[in-house]
C-alpha cells in the first residue's frame, strides 16, 4: 500500500500478552476446564456410537459369528478406537496446559496471540523497531503498548 512518496504503509503482528493475575488465571483455567469436560461428552458419545454400530451389525447379519461380521466389527472398534487416541491426546496436550497455567506466577506475562495492524514506515525509520509492537493485558484492559507505532 502506498502512502505517496513520503512513506509505506505495512502490515505488521502486533503481539498480544497477559499479566497474570488470579482473575486471568480463574478464566483460563475455566477455559481449559471446560474445554477438557466438552472432550470427555464427545468420548462418551464416541464410545455410544461405536457400541450402537456393532450392534447394529450385529442384529443385522444372518450369521452373526461369520469372518465377515467380524471383520465388519473389528473395522468399526478400529476407527473408535483412532478417533478415541486422538481426542486423548487432545485431553492430554489440555490437562498439561492447564498444569501450566496453575503454575504462573501472579504478574508474570504470558502470550496470547496475535492481531494484525498497520503502521506508517519512511525513509530513514527503523523497520525492527517498527515492526516489534506488543499490547499487554491486565484483566482484559490494556495497560500497556511496547513499541513504536
Amino acid at each position: 500500500m502506498d502512502v505517496g512518496t513520503t512513506g509505506l504503509l505495512l502490515k505488521r503482528a502486533v503481539v498480544i500478552k497477559a499479566v497474570v493475575t488470579p482473575r486471568w488465571k480463574d478464566e483460563a483455567q475455566q477455559q481449559l476446564q471446560g474445554q477438557i469436560n466438552q472432550l470427555d461428552g464427545q468420548l462418551q458419545q464416541l464410545e455410544m456410537q461405536g457400541q450402537r454400530m456393532i450392534s447394529e451389525i450385529q442384529r443385522q447379519s444372518v450369521q452373526p459369528g461369520s469372518p465377515q461380521v467380524i471383520q465388519q466389527v473389528d473395522n468399526v472398534q478400529i476407527q473408535v478406537n483412532q478417533k478415541k487416541s486422538e481426542l486423548l491426546e487432545q485431553k492430554n496436550k489440555i490437562l498439561q496446559q492447564l498444569q501450566q497455567v496453575q503454575t504462573l506466577e501472579m504478574e508474570q506475562e504470558v502470550n496470547q496471540g496475535q492481531i494484525d495492524s498497520f503502521c506508517k514506515v519512511n525513509m530513514g525509520d527503523n523497520l525492527v523497531q517498527k515492526m516489534q509492537v506488543e499490547i499487554l493485558l491486565r484483566d482484559g484492559i490494556v495497560e500497556k503498548i511496547r513499541g513504536e507505532l
